[in-house]
């Protein structure tokens, strides 16, 4: 009855069929709007995450606003990484300089750290090493240049052992990061990152204090917000209890906060996007209401030689659904078209969600139900005594 049912829906389909062309629009932009709108949503918060997971998300940032009544050492942060429940800890210092070499000369952003900071930020040596702690202990002028900084002033990247000029003192370049190995940091000096000997970059820059005024802490054995409690408690002892004395920013925050934000837009975009597929809904149900006006003739004829009420129920509910699927296929198609676009022209790469293409043909058999349903039933009501003096 079922197949009986499509094949009549099919074959009234094809005799009306601008008319039905025009009652799936509804439904077609319904699923093009939620496909394509929910996918970019989630590719571009996908690429956003990536950068913001750069910054590290099983990391802690302290910043020291009182540097002076406590101020706090190198020294210090050795001994704190060394307590227990405590992981890695480094210093950190920024500062801009001019890097010059017999190939160029660039203004570039300048990291005085320690060696815990590679693993901290994650970064991948391209050649060459990171900064030790006898680089620190010893105030040794050497530097970790990134893969475009060592284009830009020295034509290659395979450049360890040779000399660059920061501010007009000589450092030697012991290693060079891969490409797009670096902290995610907005500069206007573009892409150009050096990481330095934070006691080297004190010497070097008169206006970077010896005293740390920002550091980095990793997870410690027990996780991070054990050893953000830990960290707290020796900030609070330390300052004793002035917490306008700093600052302390767990940074798996920034993660947490951008899927909030991812599921709030596509919860803002899909409702959007559902309100375009009720209003093909009810293009549907107007269009069936039509067509069972136009076919009571026929309806009484089917009672007449036997045709049951639910038979006839079932028959203009499937004729519902047959329309609210073809037009849900049919938007799912140009969806794809749209996103293989917009991949084309964009650097971020989108792709149709499986679940949303799912979640859409779901919706679309739902919207044809509740829509289609009224008609269906409308027309398996119909007196068959009626339905054939009917002369419209």
């Amino acid at each position: 009855m079922i197949l009986q049912s499509v094949k009549m829906a099919l074959k009234s389909l094809r005799s009306n069929k601008l008319r039905f062309i025009l009652t799936m629009l509804g439904i077609i932009i319904g699923v093009f709007a939620l496909v394509v709108l929910v996918s970019l949503v989630r590719g571009a918060s996908s690429s956003i995450t990536d950068s913001v997971n750069e910054l590290g998300t099983d990391l802690i940032s302290v910043s020291i606003l009182d540097d002076h009544s406590h101020p706090i050492r190198l020294e210090d942060l050795s001994e704190l990484a060394d307590s227990d429940g405590m992981g890695l800890v480094a210093a950190v210092a920024e500062s801009t300089c001019s890097a010059s070499a017999p190939h160029g000369q660039v203004t570039t952003q300048v990291t005085g750290t320690t060696s815990s900071y590679r693993a901290l930020q994650s970064l991948k040596l391209e050649s060459g090493r990171f900064l030790m702690k006898p680089d620190v202990d010893n105030h040794t002028n050497v530097a970790v240049i990134n893969h475009d900084l060592a284009v830009k002033i020295l034509g290659r990247t395979n450049v360890v052992g040779e000399t660059i000029r920061l501010n007009g003192t000589s450092f030697k370049v012991i290693g060079v990061l891969e490409e797009n190995s670096g902290s995610f940091q907005f500069s206007f000096f573009g892409n150009y990152q050096c990481y330095i000997p934070y006691t080297t970059l004190v010497r070097l820059n008169e206006t970077t204090s010896r005293n740390v005024n920002s550091f980095y802490a990793g997870a410690g054995p027990e996780g991070l917000d054990a050893t953000e409690e830990r960290l707290k408690n020796w900030l609070d002892e330390r300052f004793q209890h002035d917490n306008d004395a700093y600052f302390l920013f767990n940074q798996s925050q920034i993660s947490d906060a951008m899927n909030s934000i991812t599921r709030t837009l596509s919860l803002l975009l899909g409702g959007i996007a559902g309100i375009s597929l009720l209003v093909g809904g009810i293009g549907i149900m107007n269009i069936m209401l039509v067509s069972v006006t136009e076919r009571t003739k026929e309806i009484g004829i089917r009672k007449a030689i036997g045709a049951t009420r639910g038979s006839i129920l079932l028959q203009f509910l499937v004729e519902a659904l047959v329309i609210s699927l073809i037009g849900c296929i049919i938007g799912l198609i140009l969806s794809w078209f749209a996103i293989q676009i917009i991949d084309l022209i964009g650097k971020v790469r989108y792709g149709v969600n499986p679940s949303i293409a799912l979640l859409s043909v779901l919706f679309s058999l739902l919207i044809g139900v509740l829509f289609g349903l009224y008609p269906a039933n409308k027309a398996s009501r119909k007196p068959p005594i009626e339905s054939l003096r009917y002369n419209g």
